[in-house]
């Protein structure tokens, strides 16, 4: 079976567009491909953060996971297998200055830390962390990464930096892993659906995967529709949204039936926005279920992904061994 490897910062909570965007892909992958996912909580020091928080929601991030679908043995705590940094070093050492600086994810997250501070720090590690990023696919001999759109340019220069150590050391050591782009629906802001749903604009802008059933039907009952300046003909981009949930949520004779409604112009908002939260809290009712089963034994899952981590760990101690060779250091007996 081929190698698939991704990764989720551990950013609190789970949301749907997480969920649509990442998580359930993972899960189908699972019965296809040999899977490595990662809760990388290094990439996470790249932004401001507090030691208790991180290590909160590293672990939150894995109880979410599990509950979705993830096999335990599939899933490694990154910073549990410090190989990948080790790695990571090495490969900078064939990564170009210029190349990191044309990363636009670089660009998009200083911004965003001017955005609330005007003094904000910006660590070196935003700025190489697409070494790392390079490093977690190579390490594993990946064939393939799930992404999307906004993260090839990253995936490109897992594929150049590897061809560029190949090329050094002569020898084809690293793999050129190749995108796998599935179809994957844009979940957007409930509050503002002209904006990707996302945390980082605050929590009227996400729906928790994991949260209260009731706040889930106030949210989408309360989300924006119409906003005055969509143009005739047109569907505006919340009543777009709503849809797109149905339709994510596979809820597909209800999204038939109301796009009938519509398109003869017989649609109520009120109807629509009651079938998206009687869909959304179904979907969500069972992940729930599981997460607090495994919340019931804390202990036991957590030594559950230690040793799958362990185990994990052993393959990129063998990458790093060869690695090792390759470059000229001194081997580890």
């Amino acid at each position: 079976m081929k190698n698939v490897l991704s990764g989720i910062q551990p950013t609190g909570d789970m949301h749907l567009g997480n969920y649509f965007g990442a998580v359930q892909n993972w899960v189908r992958l699972q019965e296809q491909y040999h899977c490595t996912y990662g809760v990388v909580d290094y990439h996470s020091m790249t932004m401001p953060y507090k030691a208790d928080t991180l290590r909160e929601n590293t672990w939150k991030m894995v109880f979410y996971l599990l509950a979705c679908g993830i096999k335990s043995e599939n899933l490694f705590i990154q910073s549990l297998v410090p190989e990948h940094v080790e790695l990571s070093w090495v490969l900078g050492c064939v990564t170009s200055y210029g190349e990191l600086s044309r990363m636009t994810q670089f660009k998009d997250k200083t911004d965003q830390l001017f955005e609330t501070d005007n003094d904000a720090f910006v660590s070196s590690g935003l700025f190489v962390y697409p070494v790392l990023q390079a490093a977690d696919i190579l390490i594993y001999h990946a064939d393939y990464v799930p992404v999307g759109k906004d993260q090839q340019q990253h995936l490109e220069l897992s594929r150049d930096v590897a061809h560029r150590f190949n090329r050094q050391f002569g020898k084809e050591y690293f793999r050129h892993p190749e995108p796998l782009f599935t179809e994957t629906p844009k979940i957007l802001s409930p509050a503002d659906p002209t904006k990707k749903m996302s945390k980082s604009l605050g929590e009227k802008h996400y729906i928790n995967l994991f949260g209260e059933e009731d706040r889930i039907r106030k949210q989408i009952k309360s989300a924006v529709t119409d906003t005055g300046d969509t143009p005739a003909g047109q569907m505006s981009p919340g009543v777009q949204n709503l849809f797109e949930l149905l339709r994510a949520c596979g809820n597909l004779t209800a999204h038939d039936a109301l796009m009938a409604d519509y398109r003869a112009g017989a649609l109520k908002y009120s109807d629509l926005k009651e079938e998206v939260a009687h869909t959304v809290v179904a979907l969500v009712h069972p992940l729930r279920e599981r997460y607090a089963e495994l919340n019931a034994d804390k202990r036991a899952v957590k030594a559950q992904i230690q040793e799958s981590s362990a185990e994990i760990r052993k393959r990129a101690q063998q990458t790093m061994r060869e690695v090792r060779e390759l470059t000229g250091l001194v081997g580890m007996k």
